[in-house]
């Protein structure tokens, strides 16, 4: 069924932005993306520098086991994935204590005994959300029409449902003294870790039914790409590419026409204006905003707020300085400090046999922090020098945490160069670099893909559920649900 009257565009080449694009272009829509950069990812892209290439930021690869979100998108589009399994997801590293994360979380057991019984609700619980997610998520409802939908399907799911239903109000931290684990330090640290790199806050204010599907990735597995993260979105564009489809690269959005209640057209960087029946924003609502003239715009949920950025270095490294770790990624936590600013760091290494990441006898590193990026701003209007003082001082410590668990590395860096949140500004157009999405703390102010305009969507990992490949590709879902019940009638051939 061809729709080729239906003129879709889609701002932002990131894999919310090519999910989209790719499974409507595959129901006959006519979609063009629009990318500010030379090569698809956003995010989760992946970049050639210096002989390496370097995953940007997201560097793990989830959500491809067996009808996990990759898996039955791969499966609709026709993609073959390029991944192999990854024996553990993580290696956890706080002060002298190790645990290798594996799917079977028996190294977590050992170290904490007591937790047996609370890893085994979450894992009911996290089965239960992950048959959810292969459907279409109709939260938060955006109408009477998405409310009325919403209630039948709960209906029918009541039963299933009631174990999740105490845990709907609560933190994590809630959930976990219920099994008497929120005075174990040590514990909470540790959940801590995991929380803040997938939903983007810690345990005494996440959500405890986001943190159930959060805290069940290493369990799901992981995954390796070969030639990077990057994959991801370059298999998209082909799908894309392949149902008549296109992606305009070094083509930056600069406004978005409206017409009451409709967005009519975007005008590019080259001074060109596109007509649109559809546009799908896979940017921040506050990049959003700024495209619509800022205040004159609205969302219908106000959702969550986000809080951070990243500070990530970037390294080439001679291949000797991993010997005997079997892990690709390694979480180091310093002990007795606050998470993030260097103080906590995940470590994302090429594995030995792939050839496109780096040179013979060198490994591809990407080591990442959360920042938040006021400092980052405030340096950068003192001036240029106290702004590489502050870039200095961050690589300085992180370099030092690595040395305590990867002996001699630093002699051994042969590449080395950062990005801070103004790189992510620039590079995403994200206002203020913020990326990773907002804290998941509340199921109750998430925020949907409808906005003011009836023909104006957004995607990404600033909509419910929020960030991580499945995340991404699960929310990517419910925008193509509703244009394609919107405006798939429309023109048909």
């Amino acid at each position: 069924m061809k729709r080729k009257g239906i003129k879709v565009v889609v701002i932002g080449a990131g894999v919310g932005g090519l999910t989209v694009g790719a499974l409507l272009a595959q129901k006959g829509f006519d979609v063009c993306v629009f990318e500010s950069q030379a090569y698809p990812g956003g995010c989760a892209a992946t970049f050639g520098y210096d002989s390496y290439r370097f995953d940007a930021g997201a560097t793990v690869g989830c959500g491809f086991h067996k009808k996990g979100p990759l898996d039955l998108l791969g499966e609709e589009l026709g993609i073959t994935w390029p991944v192999m399994s990854c024996a553990a997801a993580w290696d956890f590293i706080h002060g002298d204590r190790q645990i290798h994360l594996s799917q079977s979380r028996q190294e977590i057991v050992r170290v904490f005994p007591d937790s047996l019984p609370f890893w085994e609700a979450q894992e009911r619980l996290a089965s239960l959300l992950w048959s959810l997610s292969s459907e279409i998520l109709i939260w938060p409802p955006g109408g009477f029409g998405d409310a009325t939908v919403l209630f039948r399907k709960l209906l029918r799911k009541v039963p299933v449902l009631s174990p999740m239903l105490p845990l709907v109000n609560k933190t994590a931290l809630q959930w976990l003294a219920s099994y008497g684990l929120d005075t174990d330090v040590d514990f909470v640290r540790f959940i801590d870790a995991q929380l803040l790199i997938s939903v983007q806050t810690t345990a005494a204010y996440a959500n405890a039914v986001n943190a159930a599907i959060a805290l069940d990735l290493p369990a799901k597995g992981t995954h390796r790409l070969t030639g990077g993260i990057g994959s991801v979105a370059e298999k998209l564009v082909a799908s894309l590419e392949n149902n008549g489809g296109s992606v305009r690269y070094g083509m930056t959005v600069e406004s978005i026409e409206r017409k009451r209640r409709h967005v009519v057209a975007v005008n590019t960087s080259n001074g060109t204006g596109y007509p649109a029946d559809v546009i799908v924003a896979n940017l921040t609502p506050e990049s959003l905003a700024d495209l619509l003239g800022g205040s004159s715009f609205s969302m219908k949920q106000k959702g969550g707020t986000p809080k951070w950025s990243a500070f990530v270095l970037y390294l080439g490294v001679e291949e000797s300085a991993f010997d005997g770790r079997q892990a690709s990624h390694v979480q180091v936590i310093r002990k007795d400090c606050e998470l993030g600013e260097g103080n906590s760091i995940f470590v994302s290494v090429s594995p030995s046999d792939d050839s496109l990441r780096a040179p013979e006898g060198y490994r591809a590193v990407t080591v990442s922090t959360h920042s938040r990026p006021e400092p980052w701003i405030e340096a950068k209007a003192a001036g240029k020098e106290v702004y590489e003082e502050l870039k200095e001082a961050y690589t300085k410590n992180i370099i030092s945490l690595l040395s305590e668990h990867f002996a001699g590395i630093e002699q051994k860096i042969h590449t080395i160069f950062a990005a801070t949140p103004l790189t992510w500004e620039r590079y995403t157009g994200r206002k203020h670099g913020y990326v990773g999405g907002y804290p998941q703390t509340s199921l109750f102010n998430v925020r949907g893909p409808g906005t003011s305009f009836k023909n104006l969507f957004l995607t990404g990992d600033s909509v419910f559920p929020g960030q991580s490949l499945p995340g991404v590709v699960t929310g990517a879902r419910r925008v193509v649900e509703l244009v394609e019940r919107k405006f798939g009638t429309r023109n048909k051939k």
